[in-house]
C-alpha cells in the first residue's frame, strides 16, 4: 500500500530530476538555434522564415499554457512532469524527420504545445515540495541548474551533429527525455505529493461554499502576467537569436560558437543562484517581501540596460561577457518573479496563475521573435531590438509596482477543497 504522506527522504533527488527536465527542455528547443546556420544553408531559410518558426513555437506554447496550468492543478505534479517531458521528447525527435518548411512548422507547433507543461509543472512542484522560506532558493537553483542546459547545449549540440548530422541531434535529444521519463516514474512510484484532492468513495453531504473568484479578477495575476510579457520578450529574443547574432556579427559557426554562448549562459546560471540566495537571506532576516522582491527586480532591470553595447563589442568574447551580465540580470528578475507567484497566490491556483503568466510571456516572445526576423530582413541589425530589450525589465517592474504597490504574502493555510502536503523538511 502506498504511503499517504509525501516521501521526505527523496525530495532533493526529485528536485534534481525536476531541474534536469528544465535542461532537457532548453536543449530540445536550442538545437534549431545552435545549428541554424547549417540548417538554413541546407533548407534555404531566410531570416524571416527563421523568425516565423520561432513565432509558431512561441504562439503554440502560449495557447497550450492556458490548458496546461489547469491540467497540472488537476492531475498533480507526479503525472504532469512525466507527461510533459515524454511528449515534448517525442516532438523533438520528429524534427529529425522534417524536410519541408511546413513540416518544420508542424514540428515547432508540437514542441511548443508539449513544452507548455514545463513551467507550471516546475513552479507547482517547487511550491509543493519546499516550504515558503526555501522557495526563493528553490527557484534560484531550478533556474541555475536549468541554465546548465543552455550552457552545455551550444557545446554539445555541434558535437552531436558531427557524426549524426543535425537530424541526429534532434533524435538524440529526444531519447534523453524518454530515459528521464522512465527514471521519474520509478523514483515517484511510492510518492504522494499531496497536491491532488482525492475523491470520496461515497457521496458526502457538504455545506455549500461560495464559488472561487476567477484568477483574472485578481490584480496580482495581471501584475505578474504583464511583467512576464515584457521581461520574457528579452529572454526569448536572446534564446532564439543569440547564436545568429554571434554568427552574423563575428562569423562564428559550428563548434566555434559554443564557448562564447556557454559564457553567456553561465552568467544566467550565476544570476539565478545569487538572486535566489540573496532573497532568502534578507527574507530570513525579517526584511519585508515587498522590499526584497522589488529591490532585486530593480537591480536586475538596471543591469540589463547595457545590452545595446553588445553590438559595439570589438570581439565575440566581449559581446558574450555583456550578454552574460544581461542573462544574469534576467534570471535574477525571473527568479523573484516566479517566487512572487508563490508569495501572492493560493496554492490551489498556482498552476493556473503560472500558466496564464507564461501565456503572456510567450505572446511577448512570439511577437519579438517574429519582429526580429522582419527587422533583420530589413537590414536594421540588432541594435534597435537590443534597445527595446534593455528597457523591458524596468517597464515590467513599473507595471508590478502600479498594480501591487505593497506585496502581501498569501498564507499556506488550506481553503475549501485544498489538501496540503505534509511537510517535507
Amino acid at each position: 500500500m502506498t504511503d499517504p504522506r509525501p516521501v521526505s527522504f527523496n525530495k532533493w533527488f526529485l528536485f534534481i530530476l525536476l531541474a534536469v527536465a528544465g535542461i532537457l527542455a532548453l536543449v530540445d528547443r536550442q538545437v534549431i538555434s545552435v545549428l541554424k546556420p547549417e540548417m538554413a544553408a541546407e533548407l534555404g531559410w531566410t531570416d524571416d522564415d527563421y523568425g516565423t518558426l520561432g513565432a509558431w513555437f512561441q504562439g503554440s506554447m502560449a495557447v497550450a499554457l492556458l490548458i496546461s496550468g489547469p491540467l497540472v492543478d488537476k492531475i498533480g505534479v507526479k503525472w504532469a512532469n512525466v507527461l510533459g517531458v515524454f511528449t515534448w521528447s517525442i516532438a523533438a525527435m520528429f524534427h529529425g524527420l522534417a524536410h519541408t518548411f511546413n513540416q518544420f512548422v508542424l514540428c515547432r507547433i508540437g514542441l511548443g504545445i508539449t513544452e507548455a507543461m514545463a513551467t507550471p509543472s516546475a513552479v507547482k512542484t517547487v511550491a509543493t515540495i519546499l516550504p515558503p522560506n526555501q522557495r526563493s532558493v528553490g527557484f534560484g537553483l531550478i533556474n541555475a541548474i536549468s541554465s546548465v542546459g543552455a550552457i552545455s547545449a551550444p557545446i554539445l549540440i555541434p558535437f552531436m551533429a558531427i557524426p549524426f548530422g543535425w537530424r541526429g541531434a534532434f533524435v538524440m535529444a529526444g531519447i534523453a527525455g524518454i530515459v528521464w521519463s522512465v527514471v521519474w516514474m520509478i523514483s515517484t512510484r511510492k510518492t504522494n505529493f499531496g497536491d491532488v484532492v482525492a475523491k470520496p468513495a461515497a457521496p458526502v453531504e457538504l455545506a455549500p461554499t461560495a464559488p472561487r473568484p476567477s484568477i483574472l479578477k485578481d490584480k496580482a495575476t495581471w501584475a505578474i502576467s504583464g511583467a512576464k510579457l515584457l521581461s520574457d520578450s528579452t529572454w526569448w529574443l536572446l534564446l532564439f537569436w543569440m547564436p545568429d547574432f554571434l554568427n552574423r556579427q563575428y562569423g562564428l559557426t559550428g563548434i566555434a560558437i559554443g564557448p562564447p554562448l556557454a559564457l553567456a549562459y553561465a552568467g544566467g546560471a550565476l544570476g539565478a543562484l545569487v538572486s535566489g540566495a540573496a532573497a532568502t537571506y534578507f527574507l530570513n532576516r525579517g526584511v519585508a517581501v515587498n522590499r526584497v522582491r522589488k529591490l532585486a527586480m530593480l537591480v536586475s532591470g538596471l543591469l540589463v540596460l547595457v545590452l545595446p553595447f553588445a553590438t559595439q563589442a570589438p570581439t565575440a568574447w566581449g559581446a558574450a561577457a555583456i550578454l552574460a551580465l544581461v542573462l544574469a540580470a534576467h534570471q535574477g528578475f525571473s527568479t523573484n518573479l516566479f517566487a512572487l507567484i508563490a508569495d501572492v497566490t493560493e496554492k490551489t491556483k498556482v498552476g493556473r496563475v503560472t500558466s496564464f503568466a507564461a501565456f503572456c510571456g510567450n505572446i511577448g516572445g512570439m511577437t519579438i521573435v517574429k519582429v526580429a526576423g522582419l527587422v533583420l530582413t530589413a537590414g536594421l541589425g540588432y541594435y534597435p531590438l537590443f534597445v527595446f530589450a534593455g528597457m523591458s525589465y524596468l517597464l515590467a517592474l513599473a507595471w508590478i509596482h502600479l498594480l501591487l504597490p505593497n506585496i502581501q504574502v498569501v498564507g499556506d493555510g488550506a481553503d475549501a477543497g485544498d489538501v496540503l502536503p505534509v511537510s517535507l523538511h
